[in-house]
């Protein structure tokens, strides 16, 4: 079909890696592309489409092979099992997908792809399409990887103090957990250091972050690396520019949220007296430390919502629900959104995970951060250290972020003495998070290039 003939300004596949920490940064860059006139096409493993909730809305949603239809990563036994199997089958029904779209009339002109599946790039190449790489990661983990790729950040680590280009100097443990603990999880090592595998083929490299956040880091790319583009933060509209219409959610979940519950609990609480506490879709908790983070919140004798996935509940002290009922609300799962933005919310005890800080700092929400491992620790030490918007709880010699250092970090942070620089912090930080996706805003600006440069092309 000729492009003057087309409703739509370019096709975009755009395939996230198969986690929902993936899904939902890329999947909201999909509405803004459509928002833009552009047509998307959300490519899922045809395992994880099976336990996706919601409603793609004008996005349409097509599946390819991971090898492992029937039961996903869990099937393969290993990680490395699996990266490998998904590059081998995902790079040919990928192929086979693109053909089928060119057949069917819908012709694909682009293919943006999770860093994380550099092979996709190749396929893209291969049938002449323009390939983007959507970094989901912050620009300053993705340096320290990119970095590692190239050899000159030398692994194992053997200084306790680290200078990356681009970056300020780092302690060697505020890197993310995979370069300074070399080795304890290879494969996934393996696959972030390959990022940058075929990088130099590229056409686009995309961001979720915005250019006042990282903007040192963010130049650096720009003048030594490649046209690094910040496209962030990806959040639904309604919590930042309000330009989508109704668009209050990410839109697909591999979790049901218990959302009433949730919201009514809430409202019967002081504004800023809730500390919600959340470790993401994927980590797993050691039964320790899930102990730890429970006792530290009834310590903290403040109101807390605290989220533990079904599959996690019986790491949770005995009683513990029953025990906390006046002060605690747990659930299996909550549309987070909806909960940062809630007034009642004073502090956000997290992992650290760069949506979850994205989104608490786009809200205005401080952060205690209890990172765990890969991009977490860096994080942290940007949430604490160089934003100024909340406190990194430490762990001691066994890993463990012990109920004392808790409850210390979660009084600080709602009324202690550096409340009122961390609340301005977290305010100012908004207001620019907000401002980079407004009309005309840096991020806005990046994604209304690449749709006019698809056209031209």
């Amino acid at each position: 079909m000729e492009k003057e003939k087309r409703t739509h300004k370019a096709h975009c596949i755009v395939l996230p890696f198969p986690s929902q920490g993936h899904i939902n940064p890329m999947f909201q860059f999909s509405k803004r592309l459509v928002h833009n006139g552009a047509k998307v096409t959300l490519v899922a493993t045809r395992f994880i489409s099976k336990s996706l909730l919601g409603d793609a809305g004008p996005i349409a949603v097509e599946t390819i092979s991971d090898g492992y239809d029937d039961g996903g990563f869990a099937q393969a036994g290993s990680s490395g099992t699996y990266l490998e199997r998904f590059r081998v089958v995902g790079s040919e029904t990928l192929g086979s997908l693109i053909e089928k779209l060119k057949s069917s009339g819908c012709p694909v002109d682009c293919v943006v792809y999770d860093a994380f599946l550099p092979w996709a790039l190749d396929v893209a190449k291969k049938l002449g399409l323009v390939g983007a790489v959507f970094f989901t990661q912050s620009c300053t983990v993705n340096d320290i990887y990119y970095h590692v790729h190239q050899g000159m950040l030398k692994v194992p680590l053997s200084e306790p103090e680290v200078v990356v280009p681009g970056l300020f100097p780092l302690q060697a443990c505020d890197l993310p957990s995979l370069v300074y603990h070399y080795g304890s999880y290879p494969d996934f090592c393996d696959m972030l250091v390959n990022q940058f595998s075929n990088i130099e083929k590229v056409d686009w490299v995309f961001c979720n972050t915005f250019y006042k956040l990282e903007e040192k880091v963010v130049e650096y790319w720009m003048g030594k690396i490649c046209p690094l583009r910040t496209i962030g933060p990806t959040l639904p509209s309604a919590y930042l520019d309000k330009r989508l219409g109704d668009d209050k959610d990410y839109g697909l979940n591999m979790l049901k949220p218990v959302t009433g519950a949730c919201m009514e609990w809430l409202d019967g609480k002081p504004n800023g007296s809730v500390v919600y506490a959340s470790y993401g879709s994927f980590a797993v908790l050691e039964p320790e430390q899930m102990e730890e983070v429970a006792w530290g919140l009834r310590r903290s004798n403040a109101y807390f919502l605290m989220v533990v996935r079904e599959s996690e509940q019986a790491k949770l002290p005995q009683n513990f629900k029953e025990e906390t009922v006046e002060k605690g609300l747990v659930v299996s799962w909550c549309q987070q959104l909806e909960v940062l933005a809630h007034r009642a919310i004073g502090c956000f005890l997290t992992h650290g995970g760069w949506n979850s800080t994205l989104e608490a700092l786009s809200l205005g929400v401080p952060m205690v951060v209890s990172p765990l491992f890969t991009d977490q620790p860096t994080n942290a030490k940007f949430v604490e250290d160089v934003w100024g918007i909340g406190l990194r709880a430490r762990a001691d010699d066994k890993g463990i972020v012990r109920r004392e250092v808790l409850e210390h970090c979660i009084g600080e942070v709602m009324g202690g003495d550096r409340l009122k620089g961390i609340r301005s912090n977290a305010m100012k930080w908004k207001n620019l998070a907000r401002e980079a996706v407004d009309e005309g805003g840096s991020s806005d600006k990046c994604i209304d290039e690449f749709v006019a440069k698809l056209v031209a092309w």
